[in-house]
This record gives structure tokens, sequence and C-alpha cells, in this order.
């Protein structure tokens, strides 16, 4: 369904809630301004009400979690019956049969897939400890306390999942408390060279930039102090970011060559978001440990660390009665439950077909878009996970116009985020039921707002 052509405003309900939320939650949280937010009260499908009534138009997918839409039947019905059955257990000591399901079928899921054998799996609440468990991991397996990472990653903002994010903002102001074990390397940027090529497309990248990067991480690895890389397939609150082809084989590779664990941060990008079941596939380059989130349950925190067993046994010892990495909420019920019932969907239909015929669809959208307003860079992004540069007169990063298009936006009933390293790119993360109509009427309304702030 399409939100009616209306300007929308938070209306009085949003409002009294913003003022409650500004007394009573840390002021750095939430963002508040007199068009911003607005206060969910249900969803459907790609649709979301406001407690004022309002429908929007959801072009995030709630952070990429509602892949398969809001309040799919199966989800629902899935949840009423657990929750009515059982939706706490002793994770690590007295767990519940559905813990031991969702172990079995993320390891059918991945390793076994891939033609790997059996994997291991860290249930988590989060994916930032997800994260943590594949560092920890790492540690035990290699004994080598360096990790490699990238510049603009982000892999969470627990102190041990910061320490190994790229992205300044997030990562800045607590860096004298950070650990140093992490060292960054530039994430291979086409359009934006780190290694000074001219822009291009990801897919026409030049020798020199392989080799650059190849030396560099040589380098580092002979140093014999790396025990893990840690990177995210295509860089997501980076900016929708696709790496040259060269760049995932080599550092499986590289890996190899020098004895450290390759992990890859999927939690954003896994499970059919990119058009495949995994970014990590469009290489066909398989990693030792994976962290995968987000859309793993459609909706309940509950994210989880899938390693190869070999890595896994080599790494943790066999419980005594104490776990060295647990929480009081591992392993979920009511969590696995979903969880299992969103693999069931995700893997029910040909989701990786769909969402590459509408990326498609949506890329092109935005090239046609682009052609209309100085303020559009560079497209970016695989599937249902696109980004658009906004630039200012000059073509420069314009953090603040992004800012203004999105809330926008969100008056015309279309909710859209900004991220990238430089806050001025619009991301494009839509459930994967969404319509070529509703995808059309959102451009429409983003040619629209874009001219009346640029004053067209």
């Amino acid at each position: 369904m399409l939100p009616e052509l209306k300007t929308i405003i938070p209306g009085p309900r949003s409002r009294e809630l913003a003022v409650e939320l500004r007394a009573h939650e840390s002021r750095n949280i939430t963002y508040v301004s007199p068009g911003f937010p607005v206060f969910w009260e249900r969803a459907q499908g790609v649709n979301v009400w406001d407690v004022d009534g309002n429908r929007f138009l959801d072009l995030t997918s709630g952070f990429g979690v509602a892949s398969l839409g809001y309040t799919p039947e199966k989800i629902v019905a899935a949840v009423q019956d657990q929750v009515a059955r059982l939706y706490h257990a002793m994770g690590d000591v007295h767990p519940s049969a559905e813990k031991a399901s969702l172990c079995r079928r993320l390891s059918q899921l991945t390793f076994e897939q891939w033609g790997l054998g059996a994997g291991k799996v860290i249930l988590t609440n989060s994916g930032s400890e997800a994260v943590e468990a594949a560092l920890k991991t790492a540690w035990l397996a290699t004994k080598k306390r360096g990790v490699l990472a990238f510049s603009g990653s982000y892999h969470g903002l627990g102190y041990g999942a910061l320490t190994v994010t790229g992205h300044h903002l997030f990562r800045d102001p607590f860096s004298s408390q950070l650990a140093d074990f992490a060292t960054f390397l530039p994430f291979p940027d086409c359009q934006h060279c780190p290694f000074g090529a001219i822009p291009r497309e990801p897919d026409t990248c030049l020798p020199d930039c392989l080799n650059t990067f190849l030396r560099r991480a040589e380098r580092l690895l002979a140093m014999g102090t790396i025990g893990a890389i840690m990177v995210e397939p295509i860089q997501g609150r980076g900016g929708e970011i696709v790496p040259p082809d060269w760049f995932l084989p080599l550092l499986r590779s590289l890996a190899n060559q020098y004895g450290v664990l390759l992990i890859f941060d999927e939690i954003y990008t896994g499970f059919h978001r990119t058009g495949r079941r995994f970014a990590c596939d469009h290489w066909d380059v398989q990693p030792d440990l994976l962290c995968l989130g987000k859309a793993l349950t459609s909706g309940f925190p509950l994210a989880a660390c899938v390693g190869t067993a070999k890595v896994m046994d080599d790494a943790w010892p066999e419980s005594t009665g104490e776990a060295l990495h647990t929480s009081t909420f591992l392993g979920n019920p009511l969590g696995c439950r979903m969880a299992l019932t969103s693999l069931d969907l995700l893997e029910a239909e040909p989701w990786s077909a769909r969402v590459e015929t509408l990326g498609n669809y949506l890329r092109d959208g935005l090239l046609k878009l682009k052609k209309n307003s100085h303020r559009w860079g560079w497209i970016r992004g695989l599937g249902l996970m696109r980004g658009m540069e906004v630039l200012d007169a000059n073509g420069q990063p314009d953090a603040v116009c992004a800012g203004q298009l999105v809330e926008a936006m969100l008056a015309r009933g279309i909710i859209i985020l900004s991220g990238g390293v430089e806050q001025n790119i619009l991301s494009f993360t839509p459930p994967f039921v969404i319509s070529e109509a509703e995808i059309d009427f959102a451009l429409g309304e983003l040619t629209s707002v874009a001219a009346s702030i640029d004053g067209n």
C-alpha cells in the first residue's frame, strides 16, 4: 500500500512521547527535531503506522531486520505458540530444544551448504556480541592478538566490536580507552579510491590498486602478530560499498598463506539482502567464522557466530560446567523459534532472484533520478542494499542536505535513513516484499523533495 499524498508531521501523541523520551533517555540516543521522530504503533508488510494513525512506507526494513516484511503470519503464529509454552530457558545449563535446532540449521545453511563440513555456533543477543565471540575465537585458536580490519567498517559499538570498527564517528570518542590490537587498511572503494586511482565502477578496478593493497597487507601479516582478518564483504553503515572482485579472494588467499582466520561480518548482508544467501557468495569465497544477525529472526534480538567445526573445537575447550562465553539470555527460546521460522520462510522462496530483480529496478530508478539534479553522486550497493551520495554544489559530501532529505521524506510518509562515513549517503534497504509501484512512488517523492530543497 502507498501512503496518502499528504504532508505528515509528527502528531500530538508523537510530540508528547518525544518530550517524555528526552526527559528520561540519554539525550545522545534518539534524534529529536520538530519533524522527527514518529513513534511506531504497528506494522504490516512494507508499511508502518505511528501512534497518531499516519501510515508510512518503510525503505529501511527496520535497520535491515524485516527482510520478509513486518509481522508475517507464520512468524506471528510461531511467536504466539512459543510464548504460550516457553519464552525463557537456561541457555548454557538447561537449554530449550529450539536452541539445538537453530544451531543445526545454521550449520546446514553455512558451512555444510558450502561443502566444508559441519559448522559450530555461538548464539548471542546482538550482532556486536557475535563479532566479539568471533574475536575471542580467533584469539583462542591462533594465540595472535592482532586483527586486520578496514576503514569505514561498522561491527558494533561494544568495546570489543568497536576496537575493530573503522567508522570514526563511533570510534573516535572512545579511542583512548580502546585496546590496541586492531590494525586498519583502506577498504577498496573504486568510486573513491584510497589508492589514488580515477573513480570507476568496482568491476573495472586497476591492477595497481590490487598490488598496492597486497604489498601493505603482506607487510603487516608477515610480522606474525595478526591472527584474524575482520571484514564486511560489502560495507553497510560505511555507505553500501561493494569492493572490487579481487578483494575477497585475495583476503582468503592471504589468510591461508599466513595462517590467520578470515571473519566475515554478514550481520547486515546475510540472508539474501544483496541477491545471494550471503554476500560472500557473489565471489564464491568462504570464511572461517561468520557473524549473522538482523534478518535472522525478523525482529528478535538474537545473533550468531558460526565457525567451522575445526576452528571452533581448536579454540574452545570442552565445558566442565562453566562456559567461558555465555549470557543470561543465550539461546532464548522465543528468539530461536523466530529464527527457525524466519529461516524456513527465507529458504521457501527464491528470494535471491527477487531481490536481484528488484535491486536492479531500484538502481535503474536511482540512475534516472540522478540525471535530474546535481545533488546526486555515485550509486552504490547490490540487491536491495543500495546507497546514493548526496553532494553540494561543489561536488562535496553534503550531510546537512542528506539529513534534510530524510526529514522531508518522512513528512511525505516515507521512512529512509542516511549513512556513510561522511553521513551523506541515502540508504535503501526495503523489505523484499516491496513492489515496483512502491519503489516508483518513493523515488517520485524523493525527486520532489530534492527539488524543493534546491528551491526549484
